[in-house]
């Protein structure tokens, strides 16, 4: 079935700037699925805000990175090389242990929510252990369908990107055309919870830097990342705001939301004699498909990362088999969906909490690794480079470093079993840097040939 294939035939038939587009936005929203809890903890005002506001000092900075380094260093493994080659072995590492470890959390908050929106549309179908049995069947679903190659994720996000779509289209036309009671809408959420607010957006906004991963597998990365960051970002924006503005305008309270909600909220909207109930299977559907792309788009992104560290000697060789005829790395497909499956139990909350911190600090270092890089290679060709120079290559990475804090704030706050958030995540980030003593101290890993990644030989 496969075998260890070198890094530069892996992909015959490479992603094109829609299909890469496509994927970027399930790697990131994958739709508007997820925005509930902002509106329920914020109201629509504050909700709108948030969403407007965080894209510009979160997402707008971290595509801005992404598409310098991306179309740089176009690479498999992207950020994990990205961080090696401007700051070190080490860093590197942790690097992708922070980025692995936050994928754990973040991989099953998919099939929850695939879950709770199958259970919207069949209750009896979740019931009892059954929901938790259906999201370990999601996650075997991506890794099997990831066998098929980056190409074939990419062709499928188009298509479900569109089916998804089209009725939160209706929807917000239908409010836009019916608003009934503006003015009962605009009393908002019982409360408002900015912080857990700017949270949530800050997950839905989250992932510009998973599309670097699969960059040997691009069409001219060069030049599609830069085009493919700006129209995923402008895709997702109005795929969050338009729908949630529009049905501001009808009068559905701001405290009916709750998570996987989209669907009542449409019958809300949408009475069953205009078609509501139909519309509201569509877009619980649309729910499921959402789950569906995103986890297929994410497995993909992921596996390259543990792929990558195997070739340069961190992790067992066994890792850089991959398939012949598509490239896919399936030994990473593999062993990473095992690991995914292990945190299906856990709420959307807390898994979103422990995803920001963890994810959070490997963009962070990734912002380091874009200033180390204009330090230590001035020379690089960068196709496309943030403007401002050195100054400007720290200050974008400002904004995103505030956002991050104030996430450390309200993880201390968060339950999760007997520790906070903040603490679960500490202790993850503690055992990245014992992982990598013990790596090389009893040589458990296999050694490099060179300092410089195998893949830019």
């Amino acid at each position: 079935m496969a075998a260890n294939v070198p890094a530069a035939i892996r992909s015959p038939r490479k992603l094109t700037l829609a299909r890469l587009i496509a994927a970027t936005f399930f790697i990131v929203a994958g739709g508007p699925f997820g925005l509930e809890d902002i509106v329920a903890r914020s109201g629509y005002r504050g909700a709108i805000l948030i969403l407007l506001a965080t894209p510009l000092v979160w997402a707008l900075p971290t595509a801005l990175m992404v598409s310098e380094l991306a179309s740089a260093l176009p690479v498999e493994g992207g950020y994990y090389v990205w961080v090696r080659r401007g700051m070190g072995r080490f860093w590197g590492f942790q690097e992708a242990w922070l980025s692995l470890m936050g994928s754990v959390f973040d991989m099953a908050i998919y099939p929850t929510l695939f879950v709770a929106y199958l259970g919207h549309f069949a209750p009896a179908a979740t019931a009892g252990q059954r929901g938790i049995w259906i999201g370990v069947g999601l996650v075997a679903v991506a890794a099997l369908w990831n066998l098929l190659g980056a190409r074939t994720i990419g062709g499928s996000a188009v298509v479900m990107g569109a089916l998804l779509l089209t009725p939160f289209a209706v929807l917000a036309i239908y409010a836009l055309f019916a608003r009934a009671g503006a003015s009962a809408a605009a009393a908002g959420a019982a409360r408002f919870d900015l912080l857990g607010g700017v949270m949530v957006a800050m997950w839905n906004y989250m992932g510009w830097d998973n599309a670097s991963t699969i960059a040997g597998e691009v069409e001219r990365p060069q030049r599609t990342y830069p085009l493919a960051m700006a129209g995923a970002a402008f895709l997702v924006t109005l795929s969050y705001v338009v729908p949630i503005a529009a049905v501001a305008t009808t009068g559905v309270e701001a405290g009916a939301w709750s998570t996987g909600g989209w669907a009542e909220v449409a019958r809300r909207v949408v009475p069953d004699a205009s078609g509501g109930l139909l519309l509201a299977a569509a877009i619980t559907i649309g729910g499921m498909l959402s789950a569906v792309g995103t986890q297929n788009a994410l497995t993909m992104a992921l596996s390259r990362v543990p792929a990558a560290m195997a070739e340069d000697g961190l992790l067992p060789r066994v890792f850089t088999r991959c398939s012949r005829k598509t490239g896919a790395p399936w030994v990473s497909i593999l062993a990473c969906a095992t690991a995914w499956a292990l945190c299906l139990q856990m709420s959307f909350v807390k898994l979103i909490r422990l995803d920001v911190l963890l994810t959070g600090l490997s963009i962070v270092l990734e912002f380091a690794a874009l200033v180390a890089l204009r330090i230590r290679e001035p020379g690089l060709a960068r196709p496309y480079r943030v403007r401002g120079g050195l100054t400007g290559a720290i200050a974008i990475g400002i904004p995103p470093l505030a956002l991050l804090v104030l996430a450390v704030v309200r993880n201390d706050a968060e339950a999760v079993g007997p520790l906070s958030a903040l603490q679960l995540g500490g202790l993850l980030i503690a055992a990245g840097v014992v992982t990598y003593a013990l790596a090389g101290r009893r040589r458990v890993f296999q050694k490099a040939g060179a300092d410089e990644p195998s893949r830019r030989r």
